[in-house]
C-alpha cells in the first residue's frame, strides 16, 4: 500500500503553509510566487521518498498566488492539487485557508441510503446569476418541496466561460465561475441548516483535454492498457499507480472534510479500470466513510452497464456503494410517454410489465442479451434493496440527448406525465429530479462546453456524431440545427427562468403532495425488499400493491392509455385486506394538478381505471 509522504497541495498550518507535490519525473521543484509583492521570488522544495517534494512556506499569506518551476525550466505550472484557480486552469494557484470558514452545522448528522429524494443541479444554469450565492437563495424552496439531497454537477475547475463540468482538470479547485471556495462552503452550511444533504458529482475516469498538466509531473497518472471513451485512462493498477490512487483517495476525502459534503456521485464508473485486489471504487467508498464518521454518507454510481456489484457489500464481492443509476426505468418511461424507441431505447417497450419488474427488481436487464449493443447487459441484482436503485425521468444527459434539450413534460400528454411522476415519486426506488422538473420548466438543457476554437470544433462534430444514433436526427439537415456546444447562447438558453417558479402551480403541487405522501405515509416510505408486487391490467395499465405489516396496504394504479373497465377481476392483488374496502387516498386527476376530477374506481359491477392517470387506494374499515 502506498504511503503518501505529505498532504498534497498547499495547506495552511500554525507554522506556515505546507506545500507538497508528487513529481517523480522531476529532479528539482521550486515554488515561484506571482503575488505582486513577491513577484518571481522562489523557494525550492525538498525531495522526499516516492517522488514527493515538500516545504513549509513561512512567508506565504492566504491569497498568495504561486506556480511550480520544474527542473529549472522557464515554463511554470499550476499546482496539481490547487485549492483555487482564480484565473482558470492555465493561471496560478492560490493559497486558501480551509479552516477560516465558520461552520454552523455541528448538529448535522449527514444522510443515509434510505428515505432520500435527490435533486440534481448545475450551478451555472440553476439561476440567472449562475453562482453559489444565488443557488443558496433557492434552497428553502427545495427543502419545503420535500427534497432531501442535492446532487451538484461537477465543479472541478475547467477552462472557458461555461461547461457541464465533466472536463475538469483541477480536481481540488472549485471552479472560479460560480464563486470562491467559501461560497461553496456557505451553500453547504445553509443546506444543512435546512436539513438538506449535499453530494458532489466527481469525475474520476478521465481529465479534460485542455489545462491538464499532470504529465509534466508524472507520466504514471495515465495508462494505455485500457481504452477510455474520453481520452487517456487513469492508471489505477499499473506501474507507479500507488501515488495516483492516493491522489484520488485524498480528493474524495477532501470534499467531505473541507466542504462538509455528505457524499459523492461517481461519474461513468464503467470507465474506471482497476484489476487490483482492492478496487479503487471500494477504497474511495471506504475513505469517504472514514472522514467525519459521525456523519452519514451517500455514495452514488453512474454505470452504463448497470453492474449491480457496485452496490453489493464488500464481503459479498461488491464495492459497497449506496445506489446506482437505473437507466432501464428511464428508458421504459420515455418509450411509454413518447412512443419513441430508437437508439439506446431500442430494447425497451414501455409496457406495464417493465414497470412492475422495475418496482420489484430494479434493473430490467440483469445479464440478458441487449440487442442494441449486441451483447449481454447487466449482472444479477435480484438481492439488492429498492433504495440501491436511483430512478429518474430526467437528468442532465437525458434531457440534453433529446437534441432540442426538451423536457419530458413537453413530449407527452399532461395526464401521462402526472401518472408517470406518481410512479417515480411513490415507487420503492430512490427518486431523483432534475433542476426545474418540479416547476414544469420549459427552458431547455443543452450540452454546452466553452473550448478554444480547434477543440470546440472537435466537440461539435463529436456531439453530432453521438446523436446520429437517433433515427429522427440522422438526417443531415436536422443535425445542423443542433445548438453548438461552444455558443454562449446555448449556455444562456439552458438557464432556468425564474419567472416560471410560480407559472405552473399545478406541477409544483403535484410534486409537493407526492413527496409529502412518500415521506409521511408509513407504506410508501418503507423501501423494503419484496414489499411490492404488481399485475398487468391492460395493454397500458397496471397496479402495484405495497405490502405492510398489519394489512394497511396501498394500491397504486397507473394507466397510460385509455379508460379501462374491468367487469371481471381475477387478480388477488385487487382484493382488499380482510374486513376492509378500498377508498381513494390520492389521484393525479385532482383539479389542483390540472386534472379533470375523478370517480370511484370500484363500482358494484366493475372496476373503472381512468385513462392517463394514477390513483392510490387505501383500505378503510367495514365490508
Amino acid at each position: 500500500m502506498h504511503a503518501r509522504q505529505c498532504s498534497i497541495g498547499a495547506e495552511t498550518r500554525s507554522d506556515g503553509t505546507q506545500v507538497c507535490v508528487w513529481a517523480p519525473k522531476c529532479a528539482r521543484v521550486e515554488v515561484v510566487w506571482e503575488t505582486p509583492a513577491r513577484k518571481n521570488r522562489t523557494q525550492e522544495l525538498t525531495a522526499r521518498a516516492n517522488g514527493y517534494f515538500a516545504a513549509t512556506l513561512v512567508d506565504a499569506p492566504v491569497g498568495s498566488l504561486y506556480r511550480f518551476r520544474l527542473n529549472g525550466a522557464a515554463q511554470l505550472f499550476p499546482d496539481p492539487a490547487s485549492r483555487f484557480q482564480p484565473d482558470g486552469p492555465h493561471g496560478p494557484s492560490q493559497i486558501v485557508d480551509a479552516h477560516a470558514f465558520a461552520w454552523t452545522d455541528q448538529d448535522w448528522n449527514g444522510v443515509s441510503r434510505h428515505g432520500q429524494v435527490i435533486y440534481e443541479i448545475h450551478i451555472g444554469t440553476f439561476t440567472p446569476e449562475g453562482t453559489w450565492e444565488a443557488a443558496e437563495r433557492e434552497l428553502p424552496r427545495l427543502a419545503a418541496l420535500g427534497i432531501t439531497v442535492l446532487q451538484v454537477m461537477p465543479v472541478a475547475d475547467f477552462p472557458g466561460r461555461f461547461g457541464w463540468g465533466y472536463d475538469g482538470v483541477n480536481l481540488f479547485a472549485p471552479t472560479r465561475l460560480y464563486g470562491k471556495p467559501d461560497d461553496f462552503r456557505r451553500f453547504v452550511d445553509t443546506a444543512h441548516a435546512l436539513r438538506l444533504g449535499v453530494i458532489l458529482d466527481v469525475v474520476y475516469n478521465h481529465f479534460g483535454p485542455d489545462g491538464n498538466y499532470l504529465r509534466q509531473f508524472s507520466d504514471a497518472y495515465f495508462t494505455d492498457r485500457y481504452k477510455n471513451e474520453w481520452g487517456d485512462a487513469i492508471n489505477f493498477d499499473g506501474p507507479g499507480a500507488g501515488p495516483v490512487r492516493e491522489f484520488f483517495l485524498h480528493n474524495a476525502a477532501y470534499w467531505i472534510e473541507e466542504f462538509h459534503l455528505d457524499g459523492l456521485r461517481l461519474d461513468a464508473t464503467q470507465q474506471i479500470f482497476d484489476a487490483s485486489p482492492s478496487h479503487i471504487l471500494t477504497e474511495i467508498n471506504q475513505r469517504v466513510r472514514a472522514v467525519a464518521p459521525h456523519r452519514g454518507k451517500l455514495v452514488v454510481a453512474e454505470n452504463e452497464p448497470q453492474d449491480g456489484r457496485l452496490v453489493r457489500p464488500v464481503e459479498a464481492g461488491g464495492q459497497g456503494l449506496d445506489a446506482i443509476y437505473n437507466d432501464d426505468f428511464h428508458h421504459s418511461a420515455v418509450v411509454a410517454l413518447t412512443g419513441r424507441s430508437d437508439a439506446y431505447y431500442h430494447d425497451h417497450r414501455g409496457k406495464p410489465q417493465e414497470f412492475i419488474s422495475a418496482a420489484k427488481w430494479g434493473f430490467l436487464f440483469q445479464g440478458q442479451r441487449y440487442a442494441w449493443q449486441k451483447a449481454r447487459r447487466g449482472h444479477p441484482a435480484l438481492d439488492l434493496a429498492p433504495a440501491n436503485f436511483l430512478s429518474f425521468l430526467e437528468n442532465h444527459d437525458q434531457v440534453a440527448n433529446s437534441a432540442r434539450g426538451s423536457r419530458i413534460r413537453s413530449m407527452t400528454s399532461p395526464g401521462r406525465y402526472r401518472a408517470m411522476t406518481a410512479l417515480l415519486l411513490l415507487g420503492p426506488a430512490t427518486p431523483m429530479l432534475f433542476q426545474g422538473q418540479e416547476i414544469g420548466a420549459s427552458s431547455p438543457f443543452f450540452y454546452f462546453a466553452d473550448h478554444r476554437p480547434e477543440l470546440a470544433e472537435l466537440v461539435r462534430v463529436g456531439r453530432r456524431k453521438f446523436l446520429k444514433q437517433f433515427a429522427n436526427l440522422a438526417a443531415f439537415d436536422l443535425l445542423e440545427h443542433i445548438p453548438d456546444p461552444h455558443s454562449l447562447d446555448t449556455f444562456v438558453r439552458s438557464k432556468l427562468n425564474p419567472d416560471e417558479r410560480d407559472a405552473h402551480p399545478e406541477i409544483m403541487a403535484l410534486h409537493r403532495d407526492l413527496l409529502r405522501l412518500r415521506r409521511e405515509d408509513a407504506v410508501f416510505s418503507v423501501q423494503e425488499r419484496r414489499a411490492v408486487d404488481g399485475a398487468v391490467l391492460g395493454s397500458s395499465a397496471f397496479v402495484l400493491r405495497f405490502f405492510v405489516a398489519g394489512g394497511a396496504d396501498r394500491l397504486l394504479f397507473v394507466n397510460l392509455g385509455r379508460d379501462l373497465r374491468l367487469t371481471e377481476a381475477p387478480e388477488p392483488l385487487l382484493a382488499p385486506p380482510e374486513n376492509t374496502t378500498w377508498s381513494m387516498l390520492w389521484s393525479s386527476e385532482e383539479w389542483r394538478y390540472g386534472g379533470s376530477g375523478h370517480a370511484p374506481l370500484e363500482c358494484d359491477d366493475s372496476w373503472h381505471i381512468p385513462g392517463e392517470a394514477a390513483v392510490v387506494l387505501a383500505p378503510t374499515g367495514g365490508p
